[in-house]
């Protein structure tokens, strides 16, 4: 083993956080917990899987719980389509490995949802595999401390990383040794105003020896986001509501939310009320508007989604689409629903709206 892998393992022995996930060595509960922090913080994720493993303890409970079930569970969590890879995934193996989960690496990474990061991950730390892992956090340590100004977003620099990346495993205990690189970018090697002072390599740190610290790693391209407006009407008829499922190839796929009309920029509410897309959604006798809030922003990670809640309270006879669902207004918390609304709901006093 060379200096950096075996100062770093001592550095993870002595630093590393007590998280359920490295209790274990079982594929299931190590590939729920990839899953969950793809883009998630730990403190964030934790509760998450938490609330997951309790609920479905083993790959088959997974496997034949409902989407409904999977999606409510995951609800604030973002980047939904990782839940129905999950789901789909625990369903594939339940039927076509018997429930348990595969053991090889390249089946592993066959699997949907699972990519080499995660796929090394599991292969390391449940099977003891010499498959490394490179992911943000790997990318910052090893260009810093090497001096790599290769994109990270390109080929050629992905392949770079990754061959040096597996050049460090060799000789160790794979999964100690991933869940070391990981932890020591997360906690020592942070993106903004790392602690260099009090760092292990501080003397061998090619960023910090050079003043490089905020330039690697190198990034190529840009993130171009596209905006988004959304314009939400919250229905009210005595006790109900409406809710409509997505089921377009969109973000959100299969949660619920309230009709919406997007519209191609802000718009006044007196502009929305004459489109056709208003005109088809109710025909109620007669409706009163209520509560129009200011325009919000939601930001994902390609697009800023501006948007707002319109109050629209109506009586007598009325005629609605055969997508929209009569909720009581009991009940809307069953549904799974995208963040802003779900932030709406627990923050707007929702129940005030109903008589």
């Amino acid at each position: 083993m060379d200096f950096f892998s075996s100062r770093l393992h001592r550095w993870y022995s002595e630093n590393k956080r007590d998280l359920p996930w490295r209790n274990t060595r079982d594929p299931y509960l190590i590939w729920l917990s990839e899953i969950i922090l793809q883009q998630t913080r730990v403190d964030q994720g934790m509760n998450y899987y938490l609330r997951f493993a309790d609920e479905f303890p083993t790959i088959v409970d997974l496997a034949t719980a409902s989407e409904d079930q999977i999606l409510k569970l995951w609800q604030g969590l973002g980047y939904y389509s990782r839940a129905r890879n999950l789901h789909y995934t625990a369903r594939f193996i339940h039927e076509n490995y018997n429930g348990q989960f595969p053991e090889n690496y390249n089946d592993i990474r066959a699997l949907k949802g699972v990519g080499d990061y995660t796929a090394a991950a599991i292969a390391s730390i449940s099977f003891n595999l010499e498959y490394s892992v490179v992911d943000g956090n790997v990318y910052r340590v090893l260009s810093r401390f090497y001096g790599i100004t290769a994109p990270i977003d390109t080929g050629s620099g992905k392949k770079l990383f990754a061959e040096l990346a597996a050049s460090l495993i060799k000789g160790t205990d794979p999964g100690y040794h991933n869940q070391a690189m990981m932890e020591f970018g997360a906690l020592q090697c942070v993106p903004k105003n790392p602690d260099c002072q009090s760092c292990i390599f501080s003397e061998q740190c090619f960023a910090h020896l050079k003043g490089k610290i905020g330039e690697l790693p190198v990034k190529q391209k840009s993130v171009i986001q596209r905006n988004r407006y959304f314009n939400y009407l919250v229905l009210v008829n005595n006790q109900s509501t409406w809710l409509r499922k997505r089921v377009k190839n969109d973000i959100w796929r299969n949660l619920f939310e309230f009709p919406l009309i997007e519209t191609s920029a802000k718009t006044t509410p007196e502009a929305l009320f004459t489109t056709s897309e208003f005109a088809g959604l109710l025909k109620p006798s007669q409706y009163v508007v209520g509560d129009i809030s200011e325009w919000k922003t939601h930001i994902l990670s390609h697009q800023r989604i501006n948007y707002r809640f319109i109050v629209i309270r109506f009586d007598g006879e009325f005629v609605m689409p055969q997508d929209l669902i009569r909720v009581n207004k009991e009940d809307i918390y069953n549904f799974a629903v995208p963040r802003l609304i779900d932030v709406y709901l627990n923050e707007n006093k929702f129940f005030d709206l109903f008589i």
